[in-house]
């Protein structure tokens, strides 16, 4: 038998060999596969009722004069009167912030001449709610041209939402259970779970809030949501 053969003749017996191990040994020859397990995937919402107990304000005051200098030097002293009031209104420092400095020229209608400078300036403050009529009226007095809210919150957001997250994950349980039982499946464990969203507060009806002759606030409800999407094992 020439070299060739003597080739052909061994590579015929080792595949002959693998085939022979394949049978012998299926798991060698095929990879295994195991059945997919039952899931059910729910989501779940959960919602606190809050009453705000705390509002936002923007202050704002605008001046005008002939030249930039003097327009942004009569609005910085307005601005100043504006934050000197609001502190004698019981706001701390840390509650009030400068939101915006602007300054530009005015020009006539067709736009060919500076005839003037306006200037502006903003703050954002935040106050206890029993406080806000007073404080609005505060910065009005002092000068405020301007008044942006109230934007209605409360301190406890962070403990409502947590409470509001728990009734997510007891709605999810519930709804996984329904359709357990429907579907003649028995519940099993918690697989996965997302959170769907943030603090979501929506604002409902009203419980008015006056000081004198201040404007009134109205604090009203607030709801805050939560969701979350839960996957159970099922079998």
């Amino acid at each position: 038998m020439n070299r060739l053969g003597k080739i052909l003749l061994a590579a015929g017996v080792l595949l002959v060999a693998a085939a022979i191990a394949g049978v012998a040994q299926p798991h060698l020859a095929r990879t295994a596969t195991t059945s997919g397990e039952t899931a059910i995937t729910v989501t779940g919402s959960g919602t606190v009722d809050a009453v705000p107990d705390r509002a936002s304000f923007g202050f704002g005051v605008t001046t005008q004069a002939s030249t930039a200098s003097r327009a942004l030097s009569r609005n910085a002293e307005q601005a100043r009167a504006i934050i000197a009031a609001l502190k004698r209104a019981g706001i701390g420092a840390s509650d009030i912030q400068t939101t915006d400095v602007s300054l530009w020229p005015q020009t006539r209608a067709d736009g060919t001449e500076i005839v003037g400078y306006t200037a502006s300036n903003s703050v954002n403050v935040t106050v206890q709610l029993g406080r806000s009529g007073v404080v609005v009226d505060a910065a009005v007095r002092a000068g405020a041209d301007s008044v942006d809210g109230p934007s209605l919150d409360t301190a406890a957001k962070s403990s409502l939402y947590a409470r509001a997250l728990r009734q997510a994950v007891a709605d999810a349980k519930t709804k996984a259970r329904a359709i357990a039982d429907a579907s003649g499946l028995t519940l099993g464990a918690m697989v996965k779970v997302r959170e769907g969203g943030q603090p979501s507060p929506a604002y409902f009806g009203p419980a008015a809030e006056r000081a004198g002759a201040a404007p009134p606030i109205e604090a009203g409800t607030q709801e805050i949501q939560a969701s979350v999407t839960v996957t159970y094992s099922a079998s």
